[in-house]
């Protein structure tokens, strides 16, 4: 290695290790009955996709557990709902479809990962049965399963994510405060962006 940058494979084994004997086997390219247990108790996922660049963009989803639909061995769907509109995750789909999906589970430390390729859908009896508060999926994503596999619970274990006693309380993101330091506006501006927030968090679920 130059310069301590790595560059190679052989690079990358010397630093951490060559990978443990038969470890790989535990990547299918289907969901067995584990991973749709697991989907079927996971509220959130988070989903990668990248542009024909290759630059990536991770989306966070949630909803009720279950809310991702593991429709067969070999595809899932995940609803959409109303967002911010950016859509820059159903963007990078248009133009690139591999995308990459990480489930959790609140207080397991393991995650389900997959990936495969995935397009955009209005079928109008798919989004009806995503509904979730009264209200058809706004569309879905439906991914045709590649590679399907469990991550171990080291990251968690680490991080303490779940242990509420090393909590360090809820953290305020103000996207008014944001708003207003970029653009000069003063602090009304900022609390009217706020208060128009809050009410879509509590409106357009």
């Amino acid at each position: 290695m130059k310069n301590h940058i790595i560059e190679t494979v052989d690079d990358l084994h010397a630093v951490v290790g060559k990978p443990f004997p038969g470890l790989a086997e535990k990547n299918i390219d289907y969901v067995d009955d584990f991973a749709r247990d697991f989907i079927a108790k996971s509220p959130f996922v988070v989903l990668s996709t990248s542009d024909d660049e290759g630059r990536v963009d991770a989306s966070p989803k949630g909803d009720a557990p279950g809310f991702v639909s593991v429709v067969d061995d070999h595809t899932v769907v995940i609803p959409d709902r109303p967002g911010n509109r950016l859509a820059y995750g159903h963007n990078n789909i248009l133009v690139n479809p591999q995308v990459g999906l990480l489930f959790l589970i609140p207080e397991t430390p393991e995650t389900l990962r997959i990936n495969g390729r995935a397009e955009l859908t209005t079928e109008p009896g798919l989004l009806e049965a995503l509904a979730a508060r009264g209200k058809p999926a706004v569309l879905a994503i439906r991914i045709t399963v590649e590679e399907c596999f469990f991550h171990c619970g080291k990251a968690f274990i680490r991080s303490d994510l779940w242990a509420p006693e090393k909590w360090q309380g809820r953290h305020r993101v103000s996207f008014g405060e944001m708003f207003a330091a970029r653009r000069n506006q003063d602090a009304d501006v900022a609390a009217s962006i706020d208060q128009a927030i809050e009410v879509d968090y509590r409106d357009n679920l």
